[in-house]
């Protein structure tokens, strides 16, 4: 059984793998000419060939440049057809093969010609009023139907009459208008198979230039060298050129003219009255032009001409006030005296339309032509003072003070009752108003004080007051006084009493508002003073049975409750107050008891907020109220911006703090400030306050930053000063360094010191140079050290080490003889040396000789020179007119050169020399090596009754072939490295130095 069922399965897993399927994906194609497309062929089943046929029959092979087939695995192939024409239209084949089965699919190809515009060019231009033609020509297969659109909407023909398409699918617009400008879309359809493609053309109607004068009169002011500005705006498309002319003249910018970039302004420079006139201005582009013209009204500015100052007495019937003014057009002229100005036409009658009269009638104004008066009838003390003339016209006014004096007799103010009581002086004041200035007498009893019946009267007098100092000594001092003041229009009196002063009368206490610590009382000003002000305010208070405790608080103004501090909670008390003047201190008011409440948190703080610093700040400051009986702990501070809700951070400040600053805060904010203090009870109610911070300003003044900048002048200053030193310093590094520069140049010229490059001619005064002549002879140095070291001996004594012309090394402890290499030349010439010392001199000097191995050299000058200082021990160099030479050397291999007529001047170097444990050195000798053999050459000079001096050589070290010789400190006498002869040339320098020269 299980047998049979295998089988049926077996069959039909193999019916089923035998069958194909074939499906090609799209079924069907449409493909414009010139684009490409592919299509699959899917195969269900196992298909061993998989082949595409074309629509003649032909199976297409692959690699085919316009039809592609490609089979990506087993069961899927691609036909793809590239730049398709009309002849690759037709149905394509796909055939599936597995031995004997096959199957296969088709699908059609159609090609067509899709929408493509041969011509839409955009933009398009064409003159307003033409007709206007749209080109747009469209192709495809089957032709297109066209449709235009403007604004977003089709174009109807048939609703308007301008509009017709053509045959060719144009868009025709006869008369077209400015408006008609913009972008047409010109849009083709194929209804057979949905396609649909535009474009959009740009449409522009060029349009005559219209021109409009901003102002066809301008006004302009002569002879100030001021400007005229004349402008016109053009419209137009394209945008057309502005031009200017006056009197058939085109203008252009210059000295006179100036033309903005488009030449819609022209500026008249310094106006004078001769450029008054029409200006045209004119708009052209390719549709056309127009002009405009502009009137240039050239006037001249007001100015006053006649002005006088004016006097009058009071009481006069009038006075009058002329001005006078010229201008074009005619100014208008006004009057003002302090706040009141008067003017022509102001309250005018009909009947006189350039006259001005005051309610009083007391002040009138009248005009004509370029004249105005101004009348003031029943002159008064107060018309005197400085009054205005302004004239003005449309471009200008002019402005000239004048001064009206008016005389009138003494005028006299002041309080006529005065209060003081004996001993207490008082200044009885007059203060005086006259013109001309009055003359001021006080009487007592019908005479004049001060006199010798009036001691106690002393008169103190200013511009405007008169001051009677009373100091009462009696009643009989208390009593009437009078001041005259007289001037030559008149005089004045005026009566003034000295009433002696009382205390003041009893404050009446209204009432007495406890707390625990504190009590508020609250009370009346006395009904009188005494005739003197109040001084102060006594307060006391006790317990009931006890002494009184008391405090005197200054009376200020509005002063009408105190508050007592220190009080015991749950006490009580009684408490009286009085007043206190100059003259004395009035009756205590009735006593008053009161109960202090028990211990409880404190009151409310009284606080005060005031923007503090730049604005953006607030300073919080509070007043200590009642503590509740226990010492306040802290103060407690909160603040938030009032239109959020979230406050800031608290902040907990000592019991001792008066005050807070809020920094930071935002500009032009309203703020809320809460202020808390708190005991050992609680907290009390908040002290709250709102303020609203600044405006943020644009600048803020240096001052507010606390500090000054520089100006540009000292930053100027400070540079050059700066570069001069730079300059000086690096004229210094060269004088040092390089011997050049100013400083070398003052040296040289105003010093008389030797600059580089000098040649010395008096060889006697121990100068020395290098000379070159225009051969280019080698150079010999000659080079003479100073300073002084112990003799060891007392004869010649032969070198121990020869050192290079390197930095000088530290001296042995004994002391060699000068020695002189000289190297000899090819010719017969031999090199001698001779070396002079000064008998007298306790110092002498040690001269090394370098020469060029390439040609022969006359002996260079010894130079020896006292010291200040004499030496350790004596010693001298004995003089030698024949001194020893050392064999001469043949250098064969050497150029010859003829030798030089001029001697080679020497050059003293005198660098600092090494001091050993016994401070002693030699003299550094250079070696000149032969060329044939290693000899050293020298010439040995005696040293007698004379120290020797020591010196060091720092010319360059001498080399052969690259290396240098060195010293041999443990041999006495100097070794010759190398075969080679090669001698270095010094440069051309030379120090100046002193001493005695021999020659050779």
């Amino acid at each position: 059984m299980l047998q049979i069922r295998d089988l049926i399965w077996g069959l039909l897993f193999i019916g089923c793998a035998a069958a194909i399927q074939v499906e090609i994906t799209p079924t069907q194609g449409e493909i414009s000419v010139g684009d490409s497309k592919f299509f699959l062929c899917e195969v269900v089943g196992d298909a061993k060939d998989i082949d595409w046929y074309a629509p003649s029959g032909e199976k297409i092979l692959p690699n085919r440049p316009d039809i592609f087939v490609s089979r990506s695995d087993e069961t899927t192939s691609t036909l793809t057809i590239y730049h398709a024409n009309v002849d690759s239209a037709g149905i394509y084949k796909c055939v599936a093969k597995n031995g004997d089965k096959e199957a296969q699919a088709t699908v059609q190809v159609k090609i067509f010609q899709k929408i493509t515009f041969e011509s839409a060019p955009s933009p398009q231009e064409f003159n307003e009023g033409d007709d206007a033609d749209i080109v747009c020509d469209v192709v495809s297969s089957p032709p297109p139907t066209i449709i235009w659109k403007h604004k977003g909407s089709r174009i109807q023909v048939a609703k308007d009459v301008r509009y017709k398409i053509m045959d060719n699918g144009h868009l025709q617009i006869r008369g077209i208008k400015k408006t008609d400008e913009g972008m047409y879309n010109c849009e083709a359809r194929v209804m057979a198979r949905g396609e649909i493609d535009f474009r959009m053309i740009k449409v522009v109607v060029n349009v005559l230039p219209t021109i409009r004068a901003r102002q066809s009169d301008v006004n302009a002011t002569a002879d100030i060298g001021s400007s005229a500005l004349l402008a016109c705006d053009a419209d137009g498309f394209p945008e057309p050129t502005v031009t200017w002319a006056h009197n058939n003249v085109v203008l252009e910018t210059g000295d006179k003219y100036s033309l903005n970039e488009d030449g819609s302004e022209l500026v008249i420079k310094d106006v004078k009255k001769v450029d008054e006139g029409d200006y045209t201005c004119i708009a052209k582009n390719k549709a056309g032009e127009k002009a405009e013209e502009v009137s240039l009204n050239v006037f001249v500015q007001p100015k006053i001409t006649y002005l006088n100052n004016q006097t009058a007495s009071e009481f006069e019937e009038q006075v009058t006030l002329t001005c006078e003014a010229s201008g074009d057009p005619t100014p208008t002229i006004s009057w003002s005296f302090e706040n009141r100005v008067f003017s022509e036409g102001e309250q005018a009658s009909w009947t006189r339309p350039d006259k001005y009269e005051s309610l009083d009638r007391n002040i009138v104004v009248r005009s004509h032509a370029r004249v105005s008066s101004l009348t003031l009838k029943n002159v008064q003390f107060t018309y005197a003072g400085q009054y205005l003339c302004t004239a003005s016209n449309s471009i200008g006014q002019d402005d000239q003070n004048m001064y009206l004096e008016v005389r009138y007799a003494p005028k006299l103010q002041g309080n006529v009752a005065w209060y003081t009581w004996e001993g207490n002086p008082t200044n009885i004041s007059c203060k005086v108003e006259a013109h001309p200035r009055a003359t001021v007498v006080w009487y007592r009893d019908g005479l004049p004080v001060p006199s010798a019946n009036f001691t106690n009267l002393k008169i103190y007098t200013t511009p405007t007051i008169s001051y009677l100092e009373v100091t009462p000594s009696s009643q009989d001092d208390f009593g009437s006084y009078n001041c005259s003041a007289t001037n030559a229009m008149g005089t004045e009196y005026k009566e003034f009493l000295l009433i002696e002063a009382d205390v003041p009368t009893t404050p009446e206490l209204y009432q007495v508002e406890p707390f625990s610590s504190t009590a508020v009382i609250q009370f009346g000003e006395p009904e009188a003073t005494g005739g003197v002000p109040i001084i102060k305010y006594r307060v006391q208070w006790r317990l009931p049975g006890q002494d009184w405790t008391e405090k005197e608080y200054s009376a200020e103004d509005d002063l009408n409750q105190i508050t007592i501090l220190g009080l015991n909670p749950e006490t009580t008390y009684e408490v009286r107050i009085s007043a206190i003047n100059g003259k004395g201190e009035s009756e205590s008011s009735p006593a008053k008891h009161f109960k202090t409440e028990p211990v409880r948190e404190p009151s409310a703080p009284k606080i005060e907020v005031k923007v503090h610093n730049r604005g953006n700040s607030l300073k919080v400051n509070w007043i200590k109220q009642d503590d509740g009986g226990s010492p306040i702990k802290h103060y407690l501070v909160r603040y938030k911006a009032k239109y959020v809700s979230d406050w800031k951070p608290e902040m907990r400040l000592p019991n001792d703090s008066e005050y807070v600053v809020l920094n930071g805060l935002d500009w032009n904010t309203e703020y809320e400030v809460h202020v808390v203090a708190e005991n050992q009870q609680g907290r009390s109610e908040p002290g709250i306050r709102s303020i609203r911070t600044a405006s943020e300003p644009t600048t803020i003044p240096d001052a507010m930053g606390g500090g000054s900048g520089l100006g540009t002048g000292a930053i100027v200053g400070i540079l050059i000063v700066v570069f001069f030193l730079l300059l000086v310093g690096v004229d210094v590094t060269c004088y040092f360094l390089n011997k050049c520069g100013l400083l070398m140049c003052i040296a040289v010229n105003f010093c008389g010191k030797a600059g580089p490059g000098a040649k010395s001619k008096d060889m006697e005064e121990g100068k020395a140079a290098f000379t070159k002549d225009e051969s280019k002879e080698p150079i010999v140095e000659v080079r003479t050290e100073e300073e002084h070291i112990p003799n060891q001996g007392g004869g010649p004594t032969e070198p121990n080490e020869t050192t290079p012309l390197t930095e000088p090394e530290p001296a042995a402890a004994d002391t060699t003889s000068p020695v002189v290499n000289l190297l000899p030349s090819t010719a017969t010439n031999s090199v001698a040396e001779s070396f002079s010392t000064a008998q007298s001199s306790p110092a002498s000097e040690c001269t090394t000789l370098t020469t060029s191995a390439s040609s022969p050299t006359k002996a260079a000058h010894a130079k020896s020179s006292p010291k200040n200082s004499p030496a350790a021990q004596p010693s001298s160099l004995k003089a030698n007119t024949q001194p020893d030479v050392g064999p001469l050397v043949d250098l064969s291999d050497t150029p010859k050169v003829p030798p030089s007529s001029n001697p080679t001047p020497s050059e003293p170097v005198s660098p600092p020399s090494a001091n050993a444990d016994a401070q002693q050195s030699q003299c550094d000798q250079v070696k000149a090596p032969d060329s044939t053999q290693s000899k050293d050459l020298r010439v040995d000079g005696p040293a007698k009754d004379a120290p020797s001096a020591p010196c060091t050589d720092s010319t360059t070290p001498v080399q052969n072939d690259g290396k240098t010789v060195k010293d041999d400190k443990t041999k006495g006498e100097a070794e010759v490295k190398n075969a080679t002869a090669e001698v270095k040339t010094v440069p051309n320098e030379a120090p100046q130095t002193n001493g005695n020269e021999s020659k050779a």
